[in-house]
This record gives C-alpha cells, structure tokens and sequence, in this order.
C-alpha cells in the first residue's frame, strides 16, 4: 500500500508517536523503584524529529515539557550526527544547560534507522537522591547550586546499549540511596530503549521521508491552531503580579510579575519588574520558565492543540540574565518550583483581563517538596522518602474548584499511604481535606490538604521547601482568597511549633510533622452561589455553619442543615456587597 503525507497519515502517524511516548511512560513507571516515580509519577517522556523538535508528549508532568525543549536544542549543538550510535543514551541534568534542576535527570538516546538518525526518544524523572548538602535535595535555603547535589554535563550513560560503568561508579559514590536511584536511572533507559524500538516500527512501515512529511505537517498544524487562537484575542499588553513568600534565607517577599505582549498572532512574554535573583533556592532556570509560559498559553488558547515545537513557535520568552527566571552561576535553584507556580499563576492572573471565562482562580501555587531520611530500624540502611504535596485548585468560571486534585504544572498524583509505610518507617496519622480552606465565590475553590507524618525512629532528617504560607491565592471577580498553609511540628501537644516553610530539621521518633497545604481561590461573588450547593457543603464537612452565613449569606438549620430561605433573602438583601470589577479582583494590575 502506497501512503501519502496527507491530513489523514498525519494523525495517524502523530497518535503512534503520542503512543510511544505514553508507553515510554509506563516502562519507566513500572521498572522504577522510588515512590516519588512509582507513586507519584513526576516524569515525563518525550518524542522527537531528527531536527530535535518535539513531536509527541507523553501525558505526564506539563512542567517538564520543555526540560526536553531547551535540552534538546542543547544536545543537538553538542553532537554531531556521526558522534551517536545505536543504543547510546545521553543523560544530563545541568540547569544552566537546558535542565530543570539537579534531581531531574534528562536522559535522551538516538533513533538510528537504516545506519540514519532519524530522531531522538527522551525521558526526565525526579530521583529520590543525587547527593548534596541535604537528602533528597530539597531543603529550602540552599545557597549554591554546588550545595544542590551531582551535576551531570552531557554525557553518554550508554554506549551502543552498554552502561558505562566508570559512570555508573561515579553516581553511586556521591548518591545516598544507591540501589534506588540507579534503578531508577536504569529505568529510564528501558524506557528510551523501548521508545526506539517503537519508533523504528513506525519508520519500517511508512519510510522515513514520508514520516518526516508527517511530522513536519504536524508542527506547521499545532503553530496553525495557535496563530488562530491568538488571533481571536484583543491586542494589548497584559500583566499580572503574584509573590513568593521567601527564599528560604531572609524573610522578604519576592516579586514575580509577568507582561503579555500580545499583537496578531505573535506573543512576547517578558519579566520587566520582576526580582532580582536572591541566595535562596527560589531561583528559576529557563527550562522551567518556558514550561510555566507556554503551558499557560495553550491552556487558555487552545488547551486541545497537539503539545509540539509547533505551538511553541508564536511565543517569545525574554527573561533578563540576573532576575530569579533566569539566575546566574552559582545561584540555588532546587526550589525552583515555588517561583514556577507563580510564573503560571501570574499568567493567569494577566489573562484574566482579556479572556475571563477561560481561565480559574488562584491555586495552591506552590509545590510542597520533603525529604525525609535516617536509617531503616530492620534493615539498617539509609532511606530517603521523598513526599510531594500540591494543594487546591482554583475556582471556574463555571465549576467549582476540584479538590483533592493538583493543579497547573505538576498534576503529581498522592503517594498512597500504605505504600509510604510499606517502605519507610513512618506512619501518616491523618490524610483529610480542610474545611473552610477553599475560597469563598459563585463558585468555591477547592480545599486545602492536610497530611500528618509520625516518625518511628531517631535522625530523621526533614528537608523541605513549600509556599503560599504569607501570600493567600487570589480570588477572581469577587471571589475571596484561599487558605494559606503552614508546617507545624507536634500539634496538639505541648511541643507545638511552627515550622518554617523552607528548611532543614532533625526529627525524633515519635515526632509529627504536620504538612497544612494552601487552599485556592473562589470565582465570582459569594453571595450569588446557590443556596443548595452551600448546604450540601455543610452537610459533606467542606463549609462550616459559620462561613455559610458569614460569607455566602445563608443561613442553614443547624440540625438539618436546610435552608432558610427568608433569612437567607433577608441577610443577602441587607450584606450584599457590589461585585468587585475585574480590575479589583485581579491583584497587581494597579
């Protein structure tokens, strides 16, 4: 049978390449050995042409798109074609050269087809270890990227489908958790091997000038789809402003502000008025500002466009060397992500003016990292439990926000609790959502999280970084901020303290670290929510009988929890407060 590159072998031929991306994904997921990629899934996995443009996206971790875009690029300007063989796989994790930070490894291996690269397959997973001032590389308050563990330049992890053991010999010696991490490690390159493969069936079927024809349509689609989008908006610039609580070494706020440049079918994002870079690790590498970027144009211009280089062609990121999107050596930026939140919530924020029914509410906008490490009470060997934690999701201009759910870049799922205390010698005493900590609106944010972690042994280590614990997410159009969250140790006893949101501890058995998350911001004005979604929240423990009356005006039975409905008229009528503009429920536009 003779194939033409026409629209139809073109879909046919992108949904293969989305396939192998996905089943990339699931090798690694399946063969790995640490929670953090088992459990909860922060990888991502990734297709390419022979020119390095991505062409399908395994639908992971938006926020590690573009850890293969700008790596990419990189690797393909630091080989040539003749320098890669069959079964090499290339790993890096160098924030200052394409990578997010240093526990993500990048991993990418060639797709050699009839002795021509063809393409390239690539993998990015979060590891539970990379060495480094603290276990599992997430204490706030790091200083140098130094202090942050091993990084990797480019480097061939393996040649011609044999690990190169002086490599393997110099990650075990500087990784904590050995045998977790290089299985992990092991796991992605199953995972490109198994890419290739697969890509090489699709090429022995369709040849590799009519696959190349295919994929080069589909790039010139996806940026077709965008222009369009982006035509259909108004002209403008567009800003919006959202703060880091801090960097883990002072207490001042930091300020994070985005400008949306938008003019025909081309949009220029800059960070004009946005901080310096600071000693903390809050910094952000460009990886992970193009990801936070471009996710938040395609999700509010066409969130079902094909992910490829093709949307990304209409975008242009300008971040001046020095601020915190885009620090210079030596600066700290494993908690890269509680600046890369903002980034997006910012976008949105900007957005909001322009295209309101097509964005949410403040979310939780942070990502709550810890690391958790001693030694095994059985077994005597050192474990680094690595736990991420997201929070609410904002309000819709239509729904409610939905809890229990990560939202924006991340997506992680939860690590379940039996498979934390199978592992680790801990145990998770409460794991429950937190009434009232959604925003109030027409439609209410989703609620915050709380998870409470009991040591059972001595020397346990407590990294972490976190957010949102001085800056509540933002409400929209009336709709009220979310809860801030908060780190407490042992609550409810005597020994009750707060915690720091970015930091280093040293725990002992019998202590609990109590992790509140951040709530997300309600959409629209409270008092016209309908009355009968405010009981049923009272009723499911989400609001309370005090917030339903103070905050929606609806006054609930407290045995039945049905409404009155005369009262409720009655204190709707005497408290209604006008609607905030738009201009005064988006924070930052002043």
């Amino acid at each position: 049978m003779t194939y033409q590159a026409d629209t139809i072998t073109m879909q046919v031929i992108r949904y293969a390449m989305e396939q192998i991306a996905d089943e990339m994904g699931y090798t690694l997921v399946r063969t790995a050995r640490s929670t953090i990629i088992k459990e909860i899934k922060d990888i991502s996995c990734a297709v390419f042409d022979r020119h390095g443009s991505t062409v399908a996206q395994a639908h992971h971790a938006p926020m590690l798109l573009t850890g293969f875009e700008l790596g990419m690029r990189a690797l393909r300007r630091r080989y040539r074609d003749d320098e890669l063989d069959d079964g090499d796989v290339i790993v890096f994790n160098d924030p200052y050269a394409g990578g997010q930070h240093v526990m993500d490894l990048v991993t990418f291996a060639p797709v050699i087809y009839e002795g021509q690269l063809v393409g390239f397959v690539g993998s990015i997973a979060h590891h539970s270890d990379m060495g480094g001032a603290a276990p599992g590389g997430t204490a706030g308050g790091l200083t140098e990227i130094y202090l942050e563990g091993l990084r990797l330049p480019f480097v061939k992890l393996y040649k011609r489908g044999q690990e190169d053991a002086e490599l393997f010999g110099i990650l075990a010696n500087n990784i904590r958790v050995p045998d977790k991490t290089l299985g992990d490690i092991r796991a992605q390159a199953s995972a490109d091997f198994v890419g290739a493969r697969r890509v090489k069936e699709v090429y022995a079927r369709y040849g590799p000038d009519l696959v190349q024809a295919c994929l080069d349509r589909l790039l010139d689609y996806s940026e077709a789809r965008i222009r369009a989008a982006l035509a259909a908006i108004p002209d403008g610039t567009y800003t919006g402003v959202d703060m880091v609580d801090d960097d883990g070494v002072s207490s001042d706020p930091i300020r994070l502000q985005v400008n949306i440049h938008k003019q025909g079918e081309e949009v220029v994002v800059d960070f004009e008025g946005t901080a310096r870079q600071v000693r903390g690790n809050i910094n952000c590498p460009l990886a992970t500002v193009h990801a936070a970027v471009y996710y938040a144009l395609i999700a509010v211009l066409d969130p079902h466009v094909p992910p490829n280089s093709g949307c990304y062609r209409p975008f242009t990121v300008q971040a001046e060397e020095g601020l915190i999107v885009n620090p210079r050596l030596p600066a700290a930026v494993g908690a890269r992500t509680n600046t890369t939140q903002k980034i997006t919530e910012a976008m949105l924020l900007a957005l909001s003016q322009v295209v309101p029914d097509r964005v949410m509410a403040g979310s939780h906008g942070q990502i709550t990292n810890c690391g958790f490490s001693g030694y095994h009470p059985v077994t005597g060997k050192r474990f680094v439990y690595i736990d991420i934690q997201g929070g609410g999701a904002g309000a819709r201009p239509t729904k409610d926000g939905r809890d229990g759910q990560d939202s924006h870049l991340a997506r992680f799922k939860n690590t379940p609790i039996e498979a934390v205390e199978l592992e680790y010698p801990v145990r998770i005493e409460r794991y429950e959502l937190i009434p009232d900590s959604g925003g109030p609106g027409k439609f209410r944010g989703a609620l915050a999280q709380r998870r409470d972690i009991r040591m059972l042994v001595d020397g346990v280590s407590f990294a972490r970084y976190g957010d949102r614990q001085r800056f509540g997410p933002w409400g929209l159009f009336g709709g009220r901020e979310g809860a801030k969250g908060r780190f407490v140790l042992n609550p409810d006893t005597p020994d009750e303290r707060p915690l720091k949101s970015k930091g280093l501890d040293t725990l002992q058995a019998g202590d609990v670290v109590s992790l509140r998350l951040p709530g997300a911001g309600g959409y629209g004005d409270p008092f016209e929510r309908a009355p009968d979604l405010v009981a049923r929240d009272v009723r499911d423990g989400k609001v309370s009988l005090a917030s339903a009356r103070d905050d929606y005006g609806v006054v609930l039975d407290p045995e039945t929890f049905t409404v009155d409905a005369d009262r409720t008229a009655e204190r709707r009528g005497h408290y209604q407060q006008p609607a905030l503009s738009a201009a005064k429920g988006i924070r930052g536009t002043d």
